[in-house]
């Protein structure tokens, strides 16, 4: 199992726990309750923490990725420069989320505030790492790549 490997195995969760997340704090905000609003929290802190191992082995994914045909250096890039600013949007929601977690446990009035911004945060990272998965598709997906006929246009 080489680092390329890894990556396949792992680079959904950041996008799809982000998604769940989202859902998740949504739901428990929107109801007011506490309960789901701090699962929401702890799912935001999770995903944050799911996004590492991606992160990690993305550059090892890239430099075996370059070599294979039809795979060219501005596809990796454009999805290397794209996963890096969705994982930091998740990383903040994640710091956001613990903040938020803390501020629930001390029953400050200014948890449900730091809940939304971390709500909306998360929302953005799941955009960002939906566009960088995207992107990483094209790498080996020819078939979505801009230009790529349909059967109709062929």
């Amino acid at each position: 199992m080489n680092q390329a490997h890894l990556h396949l195995l792992v680079n959904h969760v950041p996008i799809v726990g982000s998604l769940f997340a989202c859902a998740l704090l949504g739901a428990g905000l929107g109801q007011r309750n506490e309960t789901l609003t701090k699962a929401g929290l702890v799912a935001v802190l999770a995903a944050g923490l799911l996004c590492l191992p991606a992160q990690l082995t993305g550059q090892g994914a890239a430099v075996i990725a370059v070599d294979l045909p039809r795979v060219s250096r501005a596809l990796t890039q454009n999805h290397a420069a794209a996963a890096e600013v969705g994982f930091w949007a998740l990383e903040g929601a994640a710091a956001l989320a613990l903040f938020g977690l803390l501020l629930l446990k001390n029953a400050s009035p200014r948890a449900r505030l730091l809940a939304g911004l971390a709500l909306l945060a998360t929302a953005l990272s799941f955009g960002l790492l939906a566009r960088a998965g995207n992107l990483g598709g094209q790498i080996r997906h020819t078939e979505i790549r801009e230009g790529f006929g349909t059967p109709d246009e062929l």
